[in-house]
């Protein structure tokens, strides 16, 4: 009696520790299908910290897109380096340390126009928007780089509101410049570090340096401008307190020529064309109400297809609008790289055809309801369906109207999230696009004498932006070219412009 009486107890444990353990399974894997993308509904969400590249100090309501942007975005191929993230939270002490508010702040605040000497210990970097949205968040990144590098704080000007657009980036303190702070209303051209290098007002041998200087990096700066990226002139910019930094461009390729910087980037990015990846991705974050935009559309008409393709069309020729032969290239691009399917004679019977949402942003509507008109009229001859989309035709652009840079944004995010991108050559809202989304896209020849290019489009050789403008490879940086080569090219579709990439290609 005995032996049955301890048989059915052990049974009965058993029968509690298998019920247990399928209690626990079902609501791990409850909790997975819970938390995943619109398109991953199996499997288990991906690191909402992005490889450590964000922090956990943050709450989640505040701005939902830092932690979401994982559930709709595909895991990247590209993880930070450790050194990275290090690097990122020693900055975000710095900024806690000397950001506004602080009693550092205000010291450096108040000895403005005196001797840089006593500012004490903290200097900072004031970022200026500057043009489009596309030229201004290529500016930022390139600044927030140059922070990183320097032990600068990056501040930006908040005269042109972005706080519609960008939530906070750093824990427990803001990057928003005060509105009263006296740097705004001593601004002058006298003291932009190229026209005092023209002038012989500050050099090498000069013993006092400014407490604040003006960098002008625009796309028509000059050659004593163009002094910043030399490694004397650095030695000299980093005795200065604060900097504002005037750039409509991505100057990160030059920066990898500075020989001061070299070794540190390189310990920052083993993989050389990640730079734009890992700082956007880590920086710009949508505001809810953007956040908002991206995901109704994403949800209503991306997230049920098999596969997405972006196509992002930028008219910069003058007539712009829309134009026969940058359809026409489009056309060509997609049929030639086998992105889009070609139209048939007659249905193809396929049972359960696959979904290609196309997602289109351009300033005008015609380009999408050409090709939503083509495969509205014909059938594909993959027997794929195609569905094409576009958020917005704004007409023309709007610079620093609220919604319209809202909407902007959205696009860009959006095209980031799509599996392929086609984007306009020359194009900063088609970098921005590439670059947080880890994608090398086909980017479209720009068209000369109102004509069809040939070959229309060539895939990129990395997702890192284009810097237009680079100084003279012949000048300061000269003796750098050679061993800048192995992560340094032309850009593909400028001649006279350079980006980074991973490889061995050369000039």
């Amino acid at each position: 009696m005995k032996l049955k009486t301890l048989f059915v107890t052990c049974l009965l444990l058993w029968s509690l520790m298998l019920l247990s353990l399928f209690i626990i399974f079902n609501h791990q894997l409850l909790d997975a299908m819970t938390v995943n993308g619109p398109r991953d509904s199996g499997k288990p969400r991906e690191d909402k910290l992005l490889g450590g590249l964000l922090t956990e100090e943050f709450d989640e309501g505040s701005c939902l897109s830092r932690y979401q942007s994982s559930l709709y975005r595909k895991p990247s191929l590209y993880q930070p380096s450790h050194y990275l993230v290090s690097k990122l939270r020693s900055y975000e002490m710095l900024h806690k340390r000397c950001g506004p508010g602080t009693e550092a702040f205000k010291r450096a605040a108040e000895q403005l126009g005196h001797d840089p000497r006593s500012a004490g210990e903290c200097r900072y970097i004031v970022w200026v928007a500057a043009y489009g949205l596309g030229n201004r968040i290529l500016s930022l990144v390139s600044a927030f780089l140059y922070a990183l590098l320097t032990e600068r704080v990056l501040l930006v000007d908040q005269r042109t509101d972005i706080t519609h657009l960008f939530c906070e980036p750093f824990p427990g303190t803001s990057w928003l410049l005060p509105l009263d702070s006296p740097l705004m209303g001593q601004l002058d051209s006298s003291r932009c570090y190229g026209t005092m290098v023209k002038t012989h007002a500050i050099n090498s041998t000069i013993r006092t340096t400014p407490s604040y200087l003006s960098l002008y990096l625009m796309h028509d700066y000059e050659d004593h401008d163009k002094m910043f990226f030399c490694e004397r002139d650095q030695n000299l910019i980093r005795q200065v307190s604060w900097l504002v930094f005037n750039s409509n461009m991505y100057s990160v390729p030059s920066l990898w020529m500075i020989p001061s910087f070299q070794t540190e980037l390189i310990k920052l990015f083993p993989k050389k064309d990640t730079v734009f990846h890992h700082l956007g991705r880590y920086l710009l974050h949508p505001t809810n109400q953007v956040w908002g935009l991206i995901t109704r559309f994403y949800n209503a008409y991306l997230s049920r297809a098999d596969e997405t393709l972006g196509v992002q069309v930028r008219v910069l020729t003058n007539p712009a609008g829309y134009l026969e032969h940058v359809m026409n290239q489009i056309l060509e691009c997609t049929k030639r790289e086998k992105l889009l399917p070609e139209v048939a004679a007659t249905n193809n019977t396929s049972t359960s055809p696959k979904l290609k949402a196309v997602l289109v942003t351009s300033l005008y509507p015609e380009y999408s309801e050409k090709l939503r008109n083509m495969y509205w009229e014909s059938p594909s001859s993959t027997g794929e369906m195609v569905q094409v989309h576009q958020p917005s035709q704004e007409m023309y652009q709007q610079t620093d109207e609220k919604l319209h840079d809202q909407k902007a944004f959205a696009e860009m995010y959006l095209l980031s999230l799509t599996d392929k991108l086609v984007t306009s050559g020359l194009s900063t809202f088609g970098y921005v696009a590439q670059g947080l989304g880890g994608l090398k896209a086909w980017i479209l020849y720009r068209p000369t004498n109102h004509s069809t290019p040939d070959p229309p489009c060539v895939k990129a050789v990395s997702m890192e932006p284009c810097f237009h403008r680079p100084p003279p490879l012949y000048g300061c940086q000269a003796e750098t070219v050679n061993s800048s080569t192995r992560f340094v090219t032309r850009c593909e579709e400028w001649i006279t412009g350079i980006k980074l990439v991973d490889s061995a290609d050369v000039f």
